[in-house]
């Protein structure tokens, strides 16, 4: 039976999108009985409805972003995508890569086209993944010592080849025609939407507890949501104030019991990302909210490449091209150019131009150079250094990145074998040193 729980925290202290995981004392209400903090473990809360009309008031809205561990299905196919990619790209950097990939109980198949003069054992590659991911045994969905693994990968056709091939790198064509987005908002210190940040670090969270043992019931898959409430500053820009509800589903042992889930994953997981200050009396919590869970991973769902793009990019803020990003070469613009896309999105906004911004590249297959750039900043130019209009920001990026599908290989060094690092908890606002895309270009 759920219980409505809320949670009355104490004035907050913690900044920006980093976690706090202070002791500060919260009551937590079940019912008609309070509960102390320290009683969690043993009363944990529950919750059940939301509602819209829980916003402070008419001039609020509510936007959820949701995220997934890596062991997620669809994401477990992602990494297997992009360790093929980087198996491939660490002994020959001129590969060309197109991957997808498929799992279900008890098999993992890979197909695409792949030319590359490496000699490379999938299969062995294809199972060192799964295990990384977790999937050891049958009862957790899959068990990479015994699955099946198929394997149906061909040569890149001659035609894609003969249009994408150069001498030189900044000569090479795009290797598909496609409209790709990036976007930067000045939310947080990574330039990303709060809702995004948080959702991401909740799952990156999950898998952290189950892999150093923190919490010993929790299984490989895992999805988490946060809505949170925004409002609007002077100028009409969103502005994030605080978490209306967030959504953990974790998969589970047998043996562990729905009270115990709640408290442990508030405890170690919610009060370790959540900043208190976003935290009120009001914030909802949905742990496990079906109630179990032990069934997961490709045994509950089956998984295939590309499949969580909103995960992997924005949180459903800004727009997305449609082409997924893992499982390919960065001849492929799907990728290469959603990497530039952020990277001039992001100097934009880090530059002082403007405060919100969404840039849109088009290709074409073949072709050296995009056929379009587009730049929106939803009304917050700056008028820095005299650069009052869209346009004049257009001019602005034309002048300052080369945006041929071969110069965006050179300049962000896609030849490198990163890809996999990519393919779990976003391909953007994470300062990892190979992430060449997310380092400001000064403009």
């Amino acid at each position: 039976m759920s219980t409505t729980a809320t949670i009355d925290s104490a004035s907050a202290s913690a900044e920006g999108a980093d976690a706090s995981s202070g002791n500060t004392s919260k009551d937590v209400v079940m019912g008609e009985s309070t509960l102390s903090a320290d009683e969690l473990t043993t009363n944990p809360p529950t919750t059940t409805a939301t509602s819209s009309a829980d916003d402070d008031g008419s001039d609020t809205f509510l936007f959820t972003s949701e995220s997934v561990t890596e062991s997620h299905p669809d994401k477990l196919c992602d990494v297997i995508s992009d360790a093929i990619v980087d198996a491939c790209l660490t002994l020959d950097p001129a590969s060309r890569i197109a991957c997808e990939t498929v799992c279900k109980t008890g098999v993992v198949i890979v197909l695409g086209e792949i030319t590359t003069s490496a000699s490379i054992n999938y299969e062995q590659v294809i199972r060192d993944a799964v295990r990384d991911a977790g999937y050891d045994d049958p009862a957790k969905g899959l068990d990479y010592k015994t699955c099946n693994v198929i394997v149906a990968l061909e040569e890149q056709s001659p035609d894609i080849a003969q249009c994408v091939d150069a001498s030189k790198v900044e000569d090479i064509g795009a290797g598909d025609s496609g409209v790709v987005f990036g976007y930067a908002c000045d939310e947080t210190p990574e330039y990303m939407p709060l809702s995004h940040v948080l959702a991401t670090k909740l799952s990156a969270r999950l898998a952290e507890v189950r892999k150093d043992g923190t919490l010993d019931w929790v299984r490989p898959d895992g999805k988490t949501q946060l809505t949170m409430e925004y409002g609007y500053n002077d100028q009409g820009v969103p502005v994030p104030k605080r978490v209306h509800t967030i959504v953990i589903s974790a998969q589970h042992s047998e043996e562990v019991s729905n009270d115990k889930i709640a408290a442990d994953l508030l405890e170690h997981v919610v009060k370790v990302v959540i900043p208190e200050k976003y935290l009120d009396d009001k914030t909802l919590y949905h742990m496990n909210p079906s109630g179990r869970f032990v069934i997961g991973g490709p045994h509950s769902d089956a998984g295939m490449t590309g499949r969580k793009s909103i995960v992997d990019t924005y949180g459903g803020w800004g727009s997305f091209g449609g082409g997924a990003l893992s499982g390919k070469d960065a001849t492929k613009v799907d990728r290469s150019g959603s990497y530039a896309a952020r990277w001039v999105a992001k100097s934009l906004v880090a530059g002082g131009y403007c405060t919100r911004c969404k840039v849109q590249l088009s290709f074409a297959i073949g072709l050296a150079h995009p056929i379009s750039v587009n730049v929106n900043t939803y009304g917050t130019i700056s008028n820095k250094n005299g650069l009052g209009s869209e346009r004049d920001l257009v001019k602005l990026v034309e002048e300052k990145f080369d945006l041929r599908p071969g110069c965006i290989v050179k300049e962000l060094d896609l030849r490198r074998p990163i890809m996999r690092k990519t393919a779990a908890y976003g391909h953007f606002g994470r300062e990892e040193e190979e992430f060449k895309w997310e380092k400001v270009r000064e403009l």
